[in-house]
């Protein structure tokens, strides 16, 4: 495992964090003794990073995690969690400093900390960004000690630009994959210059990046890849990255051949991204402690050969491009 600095956190974090948003919901059934397991696979390879949020499960995300802690107790471990999701309805109006503070504490519970490593408002309302106030907040969270540090996860590259002119705002966490470019072309230079740690979430663009899935593929009722393809649900960006599902497995198999020897497809998306120096950790999910492990492993593959990453940008361009580029 690689460890990187996570922008002005100051924390060092493993390269390939652990998302814990299949194991909290929406992704199908995950019995908690696979949760657990896939947590304490991904902490045995080296994984010191964990992502979850205060709605994936209704809290049940968090608790595992907590779990974690309680039964690893010497780990060296951060934890970032988000806030704002479980707004109904999810407008700006309720991002204030009464609503944050009641939501961080409900963390702190299910958590069982006292204060979380990292908070994320948990891509509000684009309007959110030109709202000092939401992250004058924050900033009083941190001063009482109750998040130590904090930042945000966003849907549009536009979004992310706005959000690095506060000064508090340590991290991002945006989608970034082989099939989602765009935030590389601006974005991750200006983070970069702001010391911003980036923290990369749907890696695999729920899965048509892990060569697995077929058009035979079908996702239980209860899982976002049956239920928000078109954004029923959420954003339909979180949902394949926003790609056609068809067309995506038509790009995938362009990018098969690309994949090292004795690797995997996820492996090798995963590292893809990791080739990006301003990338501070990528988090990519785990049903089972295997996916775990595999996951942990992209982290010690080689450096992909410049004609890897010529060939991956240039399915994009060909393939993918036309369909999210100007949407994220």
């Amino acid at each position: 495992m690689q460890y990187h600095r996570l922008g002005k956190t100051g924390y060092e974090v493993s390269a390939v964090g652990f998302g814990a948003w299949a194991i909290g919901g929406a992704w199908g059934d995950v019995s908690e003794d696979d949760a657990v397991a896939a947590l304490h696979a991904a902490a045995d390879a080296g994984v010191t990073f964990f992502d979850t949020a205060d709605v994936y499960g209704d809290g049940r995300s968090e608790s595992l995690i907590a779990r974690l802690r309680r039964e690893r107790p010497d780990a060296r471990m951060v934890v970032a969690t988000k806030a704002g999701r479980r707004l109904d309805p999810h407008v700006v109006d309720g991002y204030n400093a009464q609503n944050l503070t009641a939501f961080v504490d409900r963390s702190l519970q299910h958590l069982e900390t006292e204060s979380i490593d990292l908070l994320q408002l948990h891509c509000p309302p684009t309007e959110a960004y030109y709202r000092p106030e939401i992250f004058d907040a924050l900033d009083a969270m941190v001063t009482d000690g109750t998040i130590r540090r904090y930042g945000v996860s966003v849907e549009k590259v536009e979004e992310a630009l706005k959000a690095i002119e506060y000064p508090g705002v340590s991290t991002v966490q945006i989608i970034f994959n082989a099939f989602r470019q765009r935030p590389a072309e601006l974005f991750f230079r200006e983070a970069q210059a702001r010391d911003v740690g980036i923290i990369v979430r749907v890696p695999l663009a729920s899965g048509l990046l892990s060569g697995k899935m077929s058009r035979r593929s079908t996702f239980a009722a209860d899982d976002h890849r049956s239920y928000n393809r078109g954004g029923e649900a959420f954003d339909r960006g979180e949902t394949f990255a926003g790609v056609n599902f068809d067309s995506g497995l038509d790009a995938v198999e362009e990018l098969r051949p690309l994949v090292p020897e004795g690797a995997t497809m996820a492996q090798l998306a995963l590292r893809w991204i990791l080739m990006f120096d301003a990338v501070s950790t990528v988090i990519p999910g785990a049903r089972n402690a295997e996916q775990a492990a595999q996951n942990a492993a992209a982290a010690d593959l080689d450096p992909l050969p410049d004609a890897t990453m010529a060939r991956i940008a240039e399915v994009y361009e060909q393939r993918i491009k036309d369909q999210v580029h100007h949407l994220w």
